[in-house]
């Protein structure tokens, strides 16, 4: 019998409030909260295009600005893949997505290595779309490779709408993970030749 890869994560400090809860072998089910408009809209994209299931409920000092609440929610979803995978027994390990967006070309490759690192090279042409700053989504993606544990490369190919450009990444990241986290059948121990990540 394969275990649920589940997880549930609450975060508080006396920046942010984050109740998230993650099913790895879920159905892209999704009921997501940041009070930050354009990170609710990623994660859901994240959320659907990686069928996963994913709740996340939170309360940060947005009036200060979105740094500490998105990136709070990015050590949340790393803490909480980090846990649903356990001890990454089974896993296809290497995911990679070429994701277009009308113009825009993102790579998204991770490996679930536990070596934690992040290769992010995406510069968008705009500072905000709406209230968000576009840097915050390079602030996402490092809290989430340093909590989940994995080895992140993101890299535009070519793009020139920031909004576009955003979301390819966060699809990117859905697709990457979904493969990553995908389990071999009769694989019964690491994908790794030195018996351990």
């Amino acid at each position: 019998m394969t275990r649920e890869r589940t997880a549930e994560i609450l975060r508080k400090t006396a920046e942010t409030e984050i109740n998230l809860a993650l099913i790895l072998d879920g159905r892209g089910q999704h009921n997501i909260d940041t009070k930050v408009a354009f990170l609710d809209h990623m994660l859901t994209l994240f959320t659907v295009h990686g069928f996963f299931d994913l709740n996340v409920s939170a309360v940060g000092d947005t009036e200060v600005d979105y740094h500490h609440t998105v990136e709070d929610v990015g050590i949340c979803l790393g803490q909480a893949f980090a846990k649903a995978l356990a001890d990454k027994k089974g896993l296809a390990r290497y995911g990679c997505s070429y994701l277009p967006m009308d113009e825009s070309l993102v790579r998204v490759v991770v490996d679930i290595s536990n070596r934690p690192f992040l290769h992010y090279e995406a510069a968008v042409p705009d500072q905000k779309v709406g209230t968000f700053d576009t840097q915050l989504a390079k602030e996402f993606m490092r809290a989430f490779a340093q909590h989940s544990g994995i080895t992140l490369h993101i890299d535009l190919l070519h793009g020139e709408n920031s909004h576009h450009i955003i979301e390819a990444i966060y699809k990117g990241l859905g697709r990457a993970m979904n493969e990553a986290t995908t389990l071999i059948s009769g694989l019964d121990k690491t994908l790794s030749s030195k018996g351990t990540l």
